[in-house]
């Protein structure tokens, strides 16, 4: 006897939500249409391909890998292993960013680190008339970045180099952003639930976890415009670290933002034009 939908929709290994989640997936239907259909019959390859998904999942690979999207600001966005998952928590970073450029015409906003585009992309499609950069190390988020911002009509010029190598000499921009790697080589984290499936290099910078955060610091002044900012996410505990760095650096109006828990997520300042 062939099995029926709702046979899967009553998978009790994984939760209620990443079962149905799955089955949209494989049968490319939204809720209501399974809902409808759930006495259909299920052909014996979308069964299988549920069946794949399903282990997958159960050896803890993120949601987002196995449906191969994340919806960061409202937009959706393609992932793979080659990025990382976009966050709730960086929206924080995205929201300061526009507040930054608010009162400017045309900003010039460069992103360092761009991974799957999900900040510099944000920030193109609320202001349509920045002139976003991304960088990114990686050729393979590279791609990613610039596939998303093909699908959400984003206009991003992208390069390739770490860091400050990646962006033309003379450049220079309104505001800099950037989610490096913060997290330290020795943080147990790094073994534990979605994050060991994510780029290594894009969580750990193999060091304290400011080693990134220190080299965007200190080669930032031969970019940024006079009263330009610069912002940037780092870990729970780094606030007052990247708040130091940024103050030894020249900056003023050195300051961090909470995220949605509360916690310091992103520390920035305004760069004087001198040094």
């Amino acid at each position: 006897m062939t099995a029926q939908i709702k046979s899967l929709l009553l998978d009790t290994r994984l939760p209620r939500l990443e079962v149905r989640m799955l089955l949209e997936h494989v049968l490319a239907k939204p809720r209501a249409w399974l809902l409808a259909h759930d006495t259909d019959p299920l052909a014996p390859d979308v069964a299988a391909a549920y069946e794949a998904l399903a282990q997958r999942r159960l050896a803890g690979e993120p949601m987002a890998y196995l449906l191969g999207q994340r919806e960061f600001m409202g937009h959706a966005f393609r992932v793979t292993p080659d990025v990382l998952i976009p966050r709730p928590d960086t929206e924080v970073l995205v929201e300061t960013a526009l507040e930054c450029v608010a009162g400017q015409s045309a900003p010039a906003v460069l992103d360092l680190g761009t991974g799957s585009g999900a900040i510099a992309i944000s920030i193109a499609l609320a202001r349509r008339d920045a002139r976003v950069m991304a960088s990114d190390v990686s050729a393979a988020a590279l791609a990613v970045a610039a596939g998303n911002a093909w699908e959400l009509t984003a206009s991003v010029r992208f390069v390739e180099g770490s860091w400050y190598d990646a962006v033309p000499a003379g450049e220079g921009f309104d505001l800099i952003v950037s989610n490096p790697p913060y997290v330290a080589s020795d943080d147990p984290h790094l073994g534990q639930g979605d994050v060991r499936f994510e780029p290594r290099g894009a969580l750990t910078d193999g060091a304290d976890g400011l080693e990134d955060l220190r080299r965007i610091v200190a080669g930032a002044h031969r970019h940024l415009k006079p009263g330009a900012a610069l912002w940037m996410e780092h870990g729970w505990d780094q606030a007052e670290a990247v708040r130091g760095l940024l103050a030894a650096a020249g900056f003023a109006d050195v300051h961090s933002r909470r995220d949605l828990a509360g916690i310091e997520r992103i520390s920035g300042g305004r760069w004087p034009g001198r040094g």
